[in-house]
Order: structure tokens, then C-alpha cells, then sequence
């Protein structure tokens, strides 16, 4: 049964908002001021119909849309939507009582995202290879994806194929695909355990078709060229399944603004180094401790900077900064910092800073609120805060990224 909505405002996942009896609903693929008709149930609805559409909708550029799980605001005009994401950012950092000015919204083009994580599963039908839909565990096949790198929706088919080589459960699996100078970098998760015949046969598929990589559950089956990704001017061989940030676009801007905000500094510390996208760039100018608990992507790292000519000194340690921060008085051998923490953000660690006299930091972020959190904590231990650059390297999501400048006054003695 469908129910009339008006939508007051968009959430913070995207969906629009309707203020109806027994509170708000939320509902998918629909903009502010259109009034709607959608299939109520609990506090979530269907969309049926758009009766009144806002001005701002406009045609989404993919077949897929709505149905994938992906994408949420393809229908969403585009400087709209980018003033919606950057108010994201604002909103966050106000509901913390910080008073910034915002810059605007870095933007994220289509085709430009290097690492993809596919669903699959073998039906009767064949293997299925695609998206989750939005709160479901139903597998959307595509054909296409408009954020994707050319070279991933090129390779669509021969993906499918090779998760049908390696599938050995009924259950749905997991195959992250990552564009490297290389080639395809193919991590798969929970297929089930390779025969020694699937192994075969899965590796002479990969090297027949030109694959850089071929790992299941972070072991390597094949790798005909090392994959490679390059961090400003260093080449780092990344371990199976590395994180990445999901476009080399969004990750030179935020790496621009940490390089320019730390230029000054001679010892930089990077908390939640990974496989080294800021502390390789900053060896350019200034000696560099990285510091990340994922032993693989440390490793990288390391192998990167000692391959590596010209830089400063990089020293990495093995360490979860969410167990073990760093202390205070070990900041204190720092004059500038920059940390880049998971989704979570770094609480425990941002408490550390706040004591600490490190006079200039850098904070990364992909969840504004976990930031304004981190932020708050700062501010209240003596930072002041430069600047807050909104970065989309999530195009069409919810999600966007944001690079937070600070430096701290010296204390008179």
C-alpha cells in the first residue's frame, strides 16, 4: 500500500526525509520539496511514484541506479549536490561548536575510482557479479558503472569469469579489484579453500589474460607483475588487498594540502601510514616516522623508501595506534604531523596531540563526525584551527572525505 510523503530535507546517507504520523520516514532516491508516493514500512519507505519533482532532479547516468546498492544521489543536480555534500562537513563540525569557514568542495569526476569491491555468487543461472542492493544481501549484476575506471568495466566479463575459476562455496564472496600501473590487482575474500586444479586454472586464466595479481584471503595464487602504484615520485609494490584511497585524484589534493601545511617541518610523524601515500611524498622535504599496525602495507613501505632516491630518512614502527597511541612526550620529538585514521577516527590518539607541542597537524578524514570529534579534542588542548577542505573521492555516496589543518601557538616559557 502506498502512502503520499512531501520530503523536507536529505539525510545524512542520502535518502530524503518525510515528516509523517509516528515520525520521520526515510526514503531513498528522492530530493527535498518533491512530494512522493512510496510504500511505508517502520520508518523506512519504497519509492513508488514522484508526483511534484524539484527542479534539482535531474536523469541518473546509470542503468543500475537504484537497484545496485552503490550509488544513492545520481538524480541529485550536480553544484546541489556538492553544496549538500559540503554541508556534511559543516553541520558536523557545528554540531561540536566549531566555527570555520569551509573551503568548498573539492570535486570528484565519473570514471576516476581505481578500487572496486564486487559481490559474487554461483547460481544455477552462473556466476552472479555485481553490487548488494541497499539493505539487502541480494547480488545486482552490472553492466557498467559510471565511477569506475574504464579498465574495470572493461574487464567485467573476464572478472566474472574468474570468480566463476575460484569460486569453491555457495555463499556469497567477496573480489576487490584495483587499478595499478601494472595492471589488475585481484583480491578475493571467503570463496572457500583452491583445489591444486582450480589453482591451475585460475593462474593461467590470470596470466593468459594479463592480470598484474591473483590473491584469495591475502594469499598470493599468481602474480605475473608486481602490482605498482606510484606516491608521488616513489613506486610502491602493494601488498594483496592494500588500502587505497579510491581515486589518485582525491589522494594527490589531500597529499597537496598535508605537503604544504608540513613544508616547514624537518620530523614528521604519519599515524596510520598504510603503504606510505603521505609519508613517501613528505621524504621529499622533511625525515618522516610512519606508523601503522597492518604489518603487509608497512612492509610496502618500507620496501618503497629503500628502493627509493632522494628522499629523507623514513623510519616506520609496527604499532595500533588505537591500543598504543603515541604519548605526548613521544609527539614532542615531532614539528609537524599528520594522521589518517579509519572511519572510527582517533580518538585516544587525538588526546595524545592535544598534549603534545607539536606545532603544526594535519588530520584526514573520511567520516565527518568521528573529525569533528577528533577536532574538538584538539581545539581543547591549544590548536587552532587554519582551514577545512571538503574532498569528494566518493562520487554519488554519502561519504566525503576532509583534510583539517591546525597549528599550535608556542607557549612562552
Amino acid at each position: 500500500m502506498s502512502t503520499r510523503f512531501t520530503i523536507a530535507r536529505l539525510g545524512a546517507q542520502g535518502d530524503g526525509i518525510a515528516v509523517a504520523e509516528g515520525g520521520e520516514v526515510f526514503i531513498p532516491f528522492t530530493l527535498p520539496a518533491e512530494t512522493v508516493t512510496a510504500a511505508r514500512q517502520k520508518d523506512r519507505a519504497a519509492l513508488m511514484s514522484v508526483l511534484e519533482a524539484s527542479p534539482l532532479r535531474v536523469e541518473p547516468p546509470c542503468r543500475h541506479f537504484t537497484e545496485c546498492g552503490g550509488c544513492a544521489l545520481q538524480h541529485f543536480e550536480t553544484e546541489a549536490y556538492r553544496k549538500w555534500k559540503r554541508e556534511r562537513v559543516v553541520q558536523a563540525l557545528k554540531a561540536k561548536g566549531i566555527a570555520c569557514e569551509i573551503d568548498a568542495l573539492v570535486p570528484c569526476a565519473p570514471q576516476t575510482r581505481r578500487r572496486v569491491v564486487f559481490s559474487a555468487r554461483r547460481t544455477e543461472a552462473g556466476m552472479l557479479l555485481g553490487f548488494v542492493r541497499a539493505l539487502s544481501s541480494e547480488i545486482i549484476p552490472i553492466e557498467e558503472c559510471p565511477i569506475s575506471l574504464p579498465a574495470i568495466v572493461a574487464s567485467l566479463g573476464r572478472l566474472r569469469r574468474l570468480a566463476d575459476l575460484v569460486c569453491a562455496t555457495q555463499k556469497a564472496f567477496h573480489m576487490t579489484v584495483t587499478v595499478t600501473a601494472s595492471g589488475l590487482d585481484v583480491a578475493v575474500q571467503d570463496a572457500g579453500k583452491l583445489g591444486d586444479n582450480q589453482r591451475r586454472i585460475a593462474s593461467n586464466f590470470v596470466m593468459a589474460e594479463g592480470l598484474a595479481r591473483l590473491s584469495v584471503d591475502g594469499e598470493i595464487i599468481v602474480e605475473p607483475k608486481k602490482p605498482v602504484v606510484q606516491f608521488g615520485s616513489v613506486a610502491v609494490a602493494v601488498p594483496p588487498g592494500a588500502f587505497l584511497q579510491a581515486t589518485e585524484a582525491a589522494e594527490q589534493a589531500m597529499a597537496g594540502l598535508v605537503g604544504q601545511h608540513l613544508s616547514r617541518a624537518k620530523k614528521v610523524a604519519d599515524l596510520f601510514a598504510g603503504c606510505g601515500s603521505f609519508a613517501l611524498r613528505l621524504a621529499a622535504k622533511s625525515e618522516v616516522h610512519a606508523v601503522e599496525g597492518d604489518a603487509p602495507a608497512l612492509a610496502a613501505l618500507d620496501r618503497a623508501f629503500r628502493f627509493a632516491s632522494g628522499l629523507k630518512r623514513v623510519t616506520s614502527e609496527r604499532r595500533d595506534l588505537f591500543r598504543r597511541p603515541l604519548t605526548f612526550k613521544e609527539l614532542n620529538g615531532f614539528d609537524g604531523l599528520v594522521f589518517d585514521p579509519p572511519r572510527a577516527g582517533a580518538e585516544d590518539q587525538s588526546k595524545q596531540i592535544a598534549r603534545s607541542d607539536v606545532p603544526v597537524v594535519a588530520a584526514v578524514s573520511c567520516n565527518p563526525v568521528t573529525l569533528a570529534r577528533d577536532l574538538r579534542i584538539l581545539l581543547d588542548g591549544g590548536y587552532q584551527l587554519k582551514s577545512v577542505t571538503p574532498i569528494d573521492q566518493f562520487l554519488w555516496s554519502p561519504h566525503v572525505e576532509a583534510v583539517a589543518l591546525l597549528e599550535k601557538p608556542k607557549r612562552r616559557r
